[in-house]
């Protein structure tokens, strides 16, 4: 099986934690880029990596050094939480563009498509604390380490105010609530619910009042319930990204469970997905436009070359990350800045 940049799919996630990332930093420095203005940052680039890839900071330090100027810590929570068992990240067959409730068949290679099942795991705040904070420090100039976070399981909505403080005390400059995680519930995400995102912001906003706030969605098939969500929030927050994996049933040659019984349904990310990035961005610019409103979007969703990432630019996105095109190709962000 090939191994990932950032993540060896054949080592179970707390392998990856304690011997990642498997990288190798090239000499040259990434190419120089015109800097820009990211929500009140003067940056190198608007390119990073987003929540999941980057399990600490000796990934995010990585990417820092690799050019991704806007690279995500991966989502943490109040209390410790244990990562699905392994296998966690399969590549998966999928001709043309991946819908949700697809079923897709798993394949032993990995190129342009994956399923991840994790369940947003995290480590207790005692150890992820300062190991944020050590990430945070590691940027550079025209660097900005992003914060995400989520509630912890059995908890309610406080504990994303809880969890953001938690978060903004590592001294990271801009937080990202996560409100679409696909292993914690397909069928009924967060992000889904109007009300309970409100309520979510106004916490995290009680907690903390002094950064920029990301809100992570996933893919809005309803125009009227993306419409409603941004006449929400949309004033109250500083960015929306957007999007996260696509579920789907992922099986075996002869229809089995490929990640085992209960994981029937997991998230499917990669190039099959680029379509609904592509499409979210170009809506949410709209409704911003349309609104009056000044948040940035956060796209992502199949950028596995330069030309993905000039599309996404096209369609009006202010930022661009790479998951899956970054673990497979460590020079991505490298490709971008040459063809920008």
């Amino acid at each position: 099986m090939k191994k990932f940049y950032f993540y060896d799919p054949s080592l179970t996630y707390e392998e990856n934690y304690e011997r990642g990332p498997f990288v190798d930093i090239p000499k040259s420095p990434p190419p120089a880029t015109k800097p820009r203005e990211f929500l009140g940052f003067r940056v190198n680039s608007t390119i990073g990596i987003p929540a999941g890839p980057l399990l600490n900071a000796n990934f995010v330090e990585a990417a820092l050094a690799l050019g991704y100027d806007l690279p995500v810590y991966k989502t943490v929570r109040s209390r410790a939480q244990k990562s699905n068992s392994w296998p966690n990240i399969i590549g998966v067959e999928i001709d043309g563009q991946l819908r949700n409730g697809d079923t897709v068949r798993a394949v032993d290679t990995i190129d342009q498509n994956i399923t991840n099942s994790f369940g947003v795991p995290s480590f207790e705040p005692e150890i992820w604390q300062p190991d944020m904070k050590k990430a945070v420090q590691a940027a550079g100039d025209g660097q900005v380490v992003i914060g995400s976070f989520q509630w912890s399981s059995g908890q309610g909505i406080e504990d994303y105010g809880v969890t953001a403080r938690l978060v903004a005390e590592t001294g990271a400059k801009i937080i990202e609530a996560n409100l679409s995680c696909p292993n914690e519930g397909t069928a009924n995400l967060l992000c889904f619910d109007i009300d309970r995102v409100t309520a979510v912001v106004k916490a995290v906003r009680s907690a903390v009042s002094d950064r920029p706030l990301i809100l992570k969605l996933a893919y809005f098939a309803d125009d009227n319930a993306l419409r409603r969500l941004v006449e929400a929030v949309g004033r109250n927050v500083q960015g929306l990204a957007a999007v996260n994996t696509i579920p789907a049933r992922v099986v075996t040659a002869d229809g089995q469970p490929a990640l085992g019984e209960g994981r029937e349904i997991s998230g499917v990310c990669g190039q099959a997905i680029k379509w609904a990035g592509l499409d979210m961005t170009e809506r949410l610019k709209n409704l911003r436009a349309e609104l009056g409103l000044d948040f940035v979007i956060m796209a992502s969703g199949g950028i596995m070359n330069a030309g993905d990432a000039k599309e996404y630019y096209d369609r009006g996105a202010d930022a661009v990350m790479s998951a899956t095109g970054a673990m497979i190709d460590p020079m991505l962000a490298h490709q971008i800045k040459e063809k920008s």
